[in-house]
Order: structure tokens, then sequence, then C-alpha cells
């Protein structure tokens, strides 16, 4: 099993004995920190004003400014810098008062023990990092419609950014809902980058991507010889995304029969890879997303334990306040990645956009950015630029035409049943082109159920050719 990913920590030490220094200083593994020394408070707190600490040791008693005067100017000052208390044998009381009441991170006792103080230290920057990281979260915040890779400023949006600091610092499982092409992703990777564990790894997977017999194999991974194929010993995404994230992506297209083994996995923290004889222990946050309603296939036991928080991702069409915002940050990304010089939309571009419904969402409205950022390439995009890549429409600038006007059907009499629907899938799969999971949705089946569908209609239309 790996162990959590090491962190580099700046330490300062405080402490009015050289002997003592110097034996911290030893203990501390090459290349995990860094460190300086301090003789007594005062000298502590002018250090602080040019080294930038993650970690305090400091010893409760010295001449001068002790350590109870240090974390009382440090309290005052607001300086969250956690401070590891030293104390003697015999102290133990005055050791709690620090704790409690200046609110020292932790304390040791003298002589410190090698081991100990590693594991402390680790988890002191931990926990200063994401203190860091929602001070940087709250001032992306004020920014109004920016938080990380996510732009908005409807209210909807900035609901949004509210829950993910909420949520961001905690190991909570979180259930994240919305149509194909909200985002939902970009919200876990956001949650994950401001947490204590965006040092370790964000493993995603799609379960609706995955063919059902090899669905617990990524999860759990397999042993050698497990089934026919299985060449060698295979870690699933569990284990990959120890010390960090695991995005299970359309959790509802997970089949019936590996929810409850996911279940016990979220409860137990423990997985079993498939052909093998122990348990391992994982320590993995899960979020989830969604595109369908609560219930529809998710295990109701399992959408109570993923959706401790929810968030609701809405569609583009409900936060049109969004678009130019969105668009703009995007046109700024395309012209680095794409050497154009686009300087924004025009007046009339703009209006077509703004009166589009966006069955791609955020998804269709980046392709129709990135094509029209490479055709005009340089100033203003104008309307006859704006193409629809997803729903195959061209924006024209007839502003009687509706955009988002979707093609009709004539429908024969005394045509077979199963036909109509073979066309009717032919017809929405061409409307949204060829992107499956968007056409399910349309057709309010599951995206398993119209693969299911489409693979039933070939298998019909092979039997019927010559020869079959």
């Amino acid at each position: 099993m790996p162990s959590l990913p090491a962190v580099r920590s700046r330490i300062l030490i405080v402490d009015d004995d050289e002997r003592q220094r110097s034996a911290l200083v030893a203990m501390l593994p090459d290349g995990d920190f860094e460190w300086q020394v301090a003789v007594t408070g005062q000298d502590a707190l002018e250090r602080l004003a040019t080294f930038s600490a993650d970690v305090i040791i400091a010893d409760l008693v010295m001449p001068g400014m002790d350590g109870f005067e240090l974390l009382r100017q440090l309290r005052d000052r607001g300086d969250l810098t956690p401070t590891i208390a030293l104390t003697g044998f015999g102290s133990m009381e005055k050791a709690l008062s620090a704790v409690h009441d200046l609110k020292a991170f932790w304390y040791l006792e003298k002589p410190v023990e090698p081991r100990a103080l590693r594991i402390l230290l680790e988890r002191a920057t931990r926990y200063h990092r994401s203190l860091q990281k929602e001070e940087v979260l709250k001032g992306d915040l004020r920014l109004r419609g920016v938080l990380g890779d996510m732009v908005g400023r409807s209210p909807a949006m900035q609901h949004i950014f509210s829950v993910i600091r909420q949520v961001a610092p905690t190991s909570a499982p979180v259930l994240i809902r919305g149509e194909s092409g909200t985002g939902k992703e970009l919200v876990a990777r956001e949650i994950h980058k401001y947490s204590p564990r965006s040092d370790g790894p964000f493993v995603a997977i799609n379960s609706a991507a995955l063919p059902e017999a090899l669905v617990e194999s990524e999860l759990f991974g397999h042993e050698k010889g497990a089934f026919t194929g299985a060449m060698e010993r295979s870690a699933g995404c569990f284990e990959q995304a120890h010390g960090g994230t695991l995005f299970l992506d359309e959790i509802g297209e997970m089949p019936q029969s590996t929810q409850p083994k996911l279940l016990r996995a979220l409860e137990d923290l423990r997985i079993r890879r498939l052909g093998g004889k122990r348990d391992i222990p994982v320590d993995a946050r899960i979020l989830a997303a969604t595109s369908q309603a609560p219930g529809t296939h998710l295990r109701e036991e399992l959408y109570y334990r993923l959706s401790v928080f929810e968030i609701l991702v809405p569609p583009l069409r409900e936060r049109k306040e969004d678009i130019a915002l969105i668009a703009d940050v995007m046109l700024q990304n395309l012209n680095g990645k794409h050497g154009t010089h686009v300087t924004g939309i025009d007046a009339k571009g703009l209006d077509f956009l703004l009166g589009y419904d966006w069955p791609g969402n955020v998804r269709e409205l980046r392709n129709v950015m990135e094509r029209a950022a490479i055709v005009r390439d340089v100033g203003l995009i104008q309307l006859t630029d704006l193409r629809s890549p997803v729903s195959g429409v061209e924006f024209r600038r007839n502003a009687t035409q509706s955009l988002g006007s979707e093609p009709s059907m004539v429908v024969p009499l005394g045509r077979p049943l199963m036909k109509l629907e073979e066309d009717y899938i032919k017809t929405t799969l061409e409307h949204v082109g060829g992107n499956r999971k968007l056409a399910a949705q349309m057709l309010g089946i599951s995206l398993r159920t119209l693969q299911n569908r489409i693979s039933a209609i070939r298998e019909a239309a092979d039997a019927t050719k010559p020869g079959a």
C-alpha cells in the first residue's frame, strides 16, 4: 500500500538550549524539511517576518519571552501557524493549557521521540496548507465569479462556490448532480484542489463507459489469474487514489450488483481485489456525480451514503447571465492554446449566444468558442463565426430563426414500431452530433439503456443481411 505523499515543510525551532535545538534538527529527514532556529520567543517573531513557517516547534519554558507568551502573541496577531509545544516531564497540565487556552496544535514531552515528531509535523503541515488554501479560496470568491477554473456570477454559481468552500476542507462524500456537460467533474476537481488532499492523486472513473464485467476490477483491482486475461496483479481506482480523491462519474450507471460492494468499501474503508484473500485498507475521499434524478438507478442506501453533501449544477440555459463571463474566460485560454488574438464577441454574436438553449451546456459553449476563435483568429468574433458542433445549428443573421430548433420527423402510418424506434434514435443522435450521453438524456433513458438499444438495432440489421 503506498504511503501518503511526503510534504516538504518549513519548520521554525524555538529553544534556548543549543543541544535540544541540534537534536530536533537531527530528527528531521534530509530533503523533507527546511528549518531555521530561534533562541527566544522574541527572536522567533523577528524570524517569522522573513521566514514563512508551516510549523513552529517551541519550548514552553525559556528566558525572556517564553513559549506561552509566544503563543499569545501569535494568537493576538491572528497568525494561524500551528505550534507544537515542548514540555518537560511532569508539566502535562501546562502543556494542556497551551493547547486548549492558547491554541497550540499539540504538545510533545521531552525527550522527544523522533517518529512521533515526524508524524506530528506532517499532520501540522497539512493542516496549515489547508488553512492557506481556505484563505486563497476566500480571496477568489471576493472576486465575484472566479473559483479556480470555474466562473459564474449567477446566484446558483455563487451558492456552489459557497458549498465548495464549506466542504473542501473536510473528508465528507459529495454527490454532484447535473445534466451532461454542466461541469460536474470541474466541481469535483475544485473540491480536491482546495482540500488538504490536494497533494495526493485525483483519480476519475466513468461508470457508464466501462463494460459491466470490468467495473469491479477497475474499482477494486484484481490478482493475477483472477479471471481470463488477468496476466498480472492490478491496483484498482481505490488504491490508486490512496491519500487523495476518487471521483466516480455517472455513478447512477454503475451496475446494481456492484453498488452494495461499493457501499461496503465506503463504510469499511477497506477493499479486496478480485481473486484476493485479504482486505486492504484505503484512504480515499469519495466524490460522485450523476446526470440522473435521485433514486433512478442508484440504490437508496448508496445514495444516502454518497450525498452527505449534494451540489446541483444548473444547466447553462438556467444561468444565461454567466454566458458572457464564461465565454470571455474561454477565449483567453483558447488564445493561449491556439495562438489566436481574439478580443471578444460582437453584440450580435453575444445576443445569439444568450438566445440559444445550449443542450450541450458548458461543453457545447466551449466547442463553439474554440471553433469561432480559430475561424476569426484576430479581433471580435462575429455572428457568422458561430456554429454549434453538438447540435449542428448554424447561427445565422436572421434574428427570427430559432437557434435551438429541433428537427422534425415525419412518421408514416403502418411502419413497424421497432423501426420507428430505430429512426427516432438515429434522428436524435444526428441532432446532438453523435453525443450518446446527451441523446439518452433527451430520450429520457439511461446511457446504458441507449447503448443496449443501439446494439439490438445493429444485431437485427446484421441478421437481415444476405448470408446471415
